[in-house]
């Protein structure tokens, strides 16, 4: 636990010096532990997912082979440009470039992807016969803020969010058509955090969107600032169904959000609702580790139940949860290593040291099958790469998990590249 703001600003204050030097529902109740499920998932998945967030952004497709190591692949053109935020020195704060987790995510056959260079968002599709050959679906559409950097998908609904960062700052929603793609934004729900574009970060940006199971609610999380006393907070929007549409999905988010700020949180990153629960939320935060959250249905409030501290942490920022294990993995941008964490408690299960492949640290991961896949987008020096993790046959499905491969992308995207999906 943190004692206080102090302890918070002091931690706060470490984050953003570690981050500088690196180069260009139901009542609340507690959320119980998903069971490891290795006899349904998959052995590993069909491709990973990334953008190189460049001038001319593009998505990486990674073939997954049967024994869920990687080989080469795709790199196609979103149709928007990326950016790069700044750190507290107004320097490119590569290589977390986006201050976000899912700058890309996945419904169904079809890939979501920002351009915070141009406030756009791209839609994509997926080749059923090869899952590396994708194409634009329609043109990206303009968002209603400025510096788009997570977004979220409901395939159930068609309904696809935007979380933006920059000048003009807030969530925004839009629903998709496999053969038109995208329409028209949504009105922005504005987030006040004084931004510019692009933002000064890591903190006082909004940081992760994303569905609940269900895909009824959206989350989205947002850093404080605790030396300035500026207070974070997770935004819920839920999703209403509409009558007289016609067409598969009929779902449109809330005009208003409900937020709150969990006790003893503060820069909250990475998120993910845990699977089994109607209310249950793991999420990182780079003030301390990592936190399970409850999200009351009828109030939309959120409060923490368990808190987990990382000794030795820099910026725990990624979280992504294994159906093979039940449990979370985080990462940290500044430490290279994969940490396994309890959804019952946020206790640490388990911890991989992974300096020997002689990343700097890691960013978003995504979980697939028996795998974990986590990029690092280097720092200008050392090479972008994604590791692969094997999380499966160990001790009652928990313990340290074995990387089986470090796939160097040999320059087809680098220190800007951010954001991992897995297509099962």
């Amino acid at each position: 636990m943190l004692p206080g703001l102090t302890r918070l600003s002091s931690v706060a204050s470490l984050l953003l010096l570690s981050l500088s030097p690196l180069p260009a529902a139901g009542q609340a109740s507690s959320c119980g532990n998903p069971q490891s499920n290795n006899s349904t998932a998959s052995v590993a998945g069909k491709a990973v997912y990334f953008i190189t967030n460049d001038q001319v952004n593009s998505v990486v497709a990674l073939p997954i082979g049967a024994d869920g190591t990687l080989s080469p692949g795709t790199v196609t053109a979103t149709g928007g440009a990326g950016s790069v935020a700044l750190n507290s020195k107004n320097e490119p704060a590569t290589p977390d470039a986006l201050v976000s987790q899912s700058a890309l995510t996945l419904a169904g056959q079809f890939i979501f992807a920002v351009n915070a260079g141009s406030n756009t968002l791209s839609m994509l599709s997926i080749s059923p016969s090869d899952p590396t050959r994708i194409s634009l679906v329609g043109q990206p559409v303009a968002v209603p803020g400025e510096f788009p950097n997570t977004v979220a998908a409901s395939a159930k609904h068609r309904l696809v969010c935007v979380g933006m960062t920059g000048a003009r700052a807030g969530i925004s929603c839009a629903s998709f058509s496999p053969r038109s793609g995208l329409e028209k934004m949504d009105a922005l729900r504005v987030f006040d955090l004084g931004q510019t574009t692009p933002p000064v970060g890591p903190t006082n940006t909004v940081s992760h969107a994303f569905f609940s199971a269900d895909e009824s609610t959206l989350f989205t999380t947002v850093k404080g600032d605790p030396p300035t006393n500026k207070t974070g907070f997770l935004s819920v929007l839920r999703v209403v169904t509409t009558k007289g549409k016609k067409r598969r999905g009929g779902a449109v988010a809330a005009k208003m959000d409900t937020r709150s700020t969990p006790e003893g949180t503060a820069v909250l990153f990475g998120s993910q609702a845990i699977p089994g629960t109607k209310n249950g939320i793991f999420a990182t935060d780079a003030s301390f580790g990592a936190a399970v959250l409850s999200v009351d249905h009828r109030s939309s409030m959120v409060t923490t139940l368990a808190k987990g501290v990382l000794q030795g942490q820099k910026a725990t920022c990624w979280a992504t949860i294994s159906a093979a294990t039940g449990t979370a993995f985080v990462t940290d941008v500044g430490v290279n290593r994969l940490v396994e964490m309890s959804l019952n408690d946020a206790s640490v299960l388990s911890e991989l040291d992974l300096s020997a492949n002689g990343d700097p640290g890691l960013i978003d991961l995504r979980a697939g099958g028996n795998f974990v896949y986590a990029l690092s987008p280097g720092n200008g020096t050392t090479e972008a790469a994604v590791t692969v993790l094997d999380v499966s046959a160990r001790r009652g499905g928990q313990g340290p998990a074995k990387m089986v491969q470090h796939f160097k992308l040999g320059g087809i995207a680098e220190k800007n590249s951010m954001g991992m999906a897995v297509l099962a």
